[in-house]
């Protein structure tokens, strides 16, 4: 059975990039408020302090940018091409076929609002771009 290609800089680096993007994304000043606002989160009383939530979000988006550099290694075997673009069209495909899906029938059965669920789905949109463009500019060594 062959293991696809990882560049394991790569995945580290696209998951703080990653985090760059959510916390970017998630300030006050950007769409933090109005996220807020949507989901009836409190930011001036949490319901609980930022570090397991923050620890969690490291060791899950270090395995999405590591699925994604091992579904762009398979991409670029299959279509051959630009790794730079199997990486992009990847993500793409990844977002659209489980995140999106998953989160918009997630919150259309928790009745959450449309602009919530565009509101999330346009940030992991974005995090998986950061993503495979720091993946598909760094591609494993000998490829």
């Amino acid at each position: 059975m062959a293991v696809p290609e990882i560049n394991y800089w790569a995945v580290l680096v696209a998951t703080v990039f990653s985090m760059i993007v959510g916390a970017v994304w998630y300030a006050r000043g950007v769409m933090g408020a109005r996220w807020a606002g949507l989901a009836n989160v409190d930011l001036d009383r949490p319901a609980r302090g930022p570090l397991w939530p923050l620890i969690t979000t490291v060791i899950v988006t270090f395995i999405t940018a590591w699925v994604l550099a091992g579904a762009s290694s398979i991409a670029w075997h299959f279509y051959e091409g630009s790794y730079f673009w199997a990486a992009v069209v990847t993500a793409v495909t990844l977002w659209a076929g489980f995140t999106a899906a998953r989160l918009i029938t997630h919150d259309a059965f928790e009745g959450r609002s449309t602009k919530l669920t565009t509101l999330n789905i346009a940030h992991e949109l974005i995090t998986v771009l950061v993503m495979a463009v720091v993946i598909g500019v760094w591609p494993p060594a000998g490829l």
